[in-house]
């Protein structure tokens, strides 16, 4: 969310619930048994929902009214809103409970779908199916004592059907009202009206109980399907109490803080934290590092210190935490600060895509230019190891470039956290104006390290990669002549270089606008300042305006843009 009072919307109603624990946790059982209304709404919709998805809607409606009373005592505006939005849909509850069964199967075309007592021809058919042999033995029962005949039978076959079996030695006794169905050697069978009407109810009974079934389970269904407005209002009312009462409960239970929402551009953040690093360290050992970013001298934190040490869980907690203000949640920190932000923007890690031709370094130059190009001064910029995979010369100087081109307000002018390999950035401290120097605090002991995972002013004046190395276990014998590599280059290094260009450019860019605007403050310096636009001005100053045709003039306008577009 971009919109302040939106997002306090939220966070008032995440603190009462909060703050409400009994009150959260009886929503929170009672949102336990709750299906994807959604879901299960669009299956009902499109005909695909079998009887056990009305069930299980069901049993979600059955969950409504009892949440609707425990909100109703609920004082922030959003939980009003959501209690006036969440429909019990009472209705569709009863409906399907007096019609579906309780334990229904997934077939919608095999019966045993709708509960008894809904409908009485389901009912007849049903005690046709289930007591039809029960009704065949009274009705033999019966014609013995009619007829006399002892050994009289009903038998059944796919032929015939059922009938009435005599033994010839009976045939006396048979009454007129039977009817001769066929002979045998030695025994007759007859049919009768009260044994065809048990017969067509019996074999009819299955097929017509189906299809029965299944049209009153239709019927319920396309009822149901007409209510889809009501069911996705309260599907929608159901998912944010869900997510309110779930970020309620993290801020409860991993000690977060309401953040305060600014728009003056400032983002501080008091002792934050990771909050899936935090849970992953056992004995609340996490190291909890402060954050300082603003509009003015503290837009850009250049971060120096070696890897492991914690770089990049810092910058990325510094995301998540305004990430989570922003969608109204509590956030991992003593106190919170945090300025909207209209996107965040990271680059941070090594991948390729190879498959499209691009190497690691291809997908990072990629990446790094989408965010020069989209991020706005209001974005927040998370830029890990810039320039790593290429020369060193080469990746020192783009990152110097990006760093510059972010700094200058008239070119972006984002929040940003820039990490770096680079220790020879920290030089840009004190040329560019809001430009600050942090590092991960680090402990020597003889040639090894000890990570403090502490953010501190200043930068790290080395990299410390052959003590990491040497932590992953490489060789010692690499370690060695690693060693007696970096102290011969060390000879050659371009910190002195990299100090004195920036110091030059410095002292020239400070003559430079002294001259030329002594009245305007142009404290910052950039390499981007150095583009000249005089022979654009001098064109502009040198046109005679009197004597130009429209088309003249509209096609000079395009010619002169497009100069200045080719430079920037």
């Amino acid at each position: 969310m971009i919109d302040k009072s939106e997002i306090n919307r939220r966070l008032d109603a995440v603190e009462e619930l909060k703050n409400q624990a009994i009150a959260r946790e009886e929503i929170r059982e009672y949102l336990s048994p709750v299906y994807d209304l959604e879901r299960l709404i669009t299956k009902i919709t499109y005909g695909s929902a079998n009887p056990r998805d009305l069930t299980a809607f069901k049993g979600s409606l059955e969950m409504l009214p009892p949440i609707r009373y425990i909100l109703q005592d609920l004082q922030a505006p959003l939980l009003k809103e959501i209690y006036e939005d969440l429909d019990a849909l009472e209705d569709l509850c009863e409906l399907v409970t007096k019609a579906i069964r309780e334990d229904p199967p997934l077939a919608m075309k095999e019966g045993n779908i709708i509960r008894d007592g809904y409908n009485e021809e389901v009912d007849k058919l049903r005690r046709a199916k289930s007591d039809g042999k029960d009704w065949l033995a009274k009705l033999e029962n019966d014609e013995r004592e009619k007829t006399g005949i002892k050994n009289l039978k009903i038998k059944y076959n796919k032929v015939f059907g059922y009938y009435l079996e005599v033994t010839n030695s009976y045939k006396d006794l048979v009454p007129d009202y039977y009817t001769r169905k066929q002979t045998l050697a030695n025994a007759e069978r007859y049919i009768t009206p009260e044994l065809k009407e048990l017969e067509d109810m019996i074999l009819g009974a299955e097929d017509k109980l189906y299809a029965l079934e299944y049209e009153l389970y239709s019927e319920v269904r396309e009822t149901i399907a007409g209510q889809v407005e009501r069911i996705q209002q309260t599907a929608k009312a159901v998912a944010a109490l869900d997510a309110f009462s779930s970020l309620a409960l993290v801020a409860e239970r991993n000690n977060y803080v309401r953040p305060k929402i600014n728009e003056k551009g400032i983002l501080d953040i008091k002792e934050g934290r990771h909050p899936v690093v935090e849970r992953m360290i056992p004995n609340d050992m996490f190291i909890a590092n402060d954050t300082y970013l603003d509009d003015k001298k503290h837009r850009i934190s250049i971060i120096t210190g070696p890897n492991m040490a914690g770089k990049s869980t810092y910058m990325r907690q510094t995301a998540l935490i305004a990430l989570m203000a922003q969608i109204g949640s509590f956030v991992p920190a003593e106190s919170a600060n945090i300025c909207l932000s209209d996107r965040i923007f990271t680059r941070v890690g090594a991948s390729d895509d190879l498959a499209s031709g691009q190497s690691t370094f291809m997908v990072e130059m990629t990446e790094v230019a989408n965010i020069l190009r989209n991020a706005t001064s209001k974005s927040l910029l998370i830029l890990d190891e810039i320039g790593r995979g290429t020369s060193t010369f080469d990746g020192l100087s783009i990152a110097w470039a990006v760093v510059e081109y972010i700094s200058d307000s008239k070119l972006l002018g984002a929040k940003t956290l820039f990490a770096t390999h680079y220790h020879e950035l920290t030089e840009l401290e004190g040329k560019i104006d809001n430009v600050n120097n942090y590092c991960i605090a680090v402990k020597e002991k003889g040639d090894d390290i000890v990570f403090l995972r502490k953010i501190v002013k200043g930068g790290a004046d080395k990299s410390y990669g052959i003590q990491v190395a040497k932590l992953a276990g490489v060789p010692d014998l690499v370690i060695s002549r690693a060693k007696e590599i970096v102290e011969e280059l060390s000879d050659e290094d371009i910190t002195n270089r990299v100090s004195e260009i920036a110091a030059k450019e410095h002292t020239a860019k400070k003559k430079s606008k002294a001259k030329k605007y002594d009245e305007v403050d142009m404290a910052q310096m950039s390499l981007f300042d150095t583009v000249k636009d005089d022979d654009v001005l001098d064109e502009l100053k040198n046109i005679d305006v009197g004597n130009l045709t429209p088309i003249d003039a509209l096609n000079t306008i395009y010619r002169l843009q497009n100069k200045l577009k080719n430079r920037w």
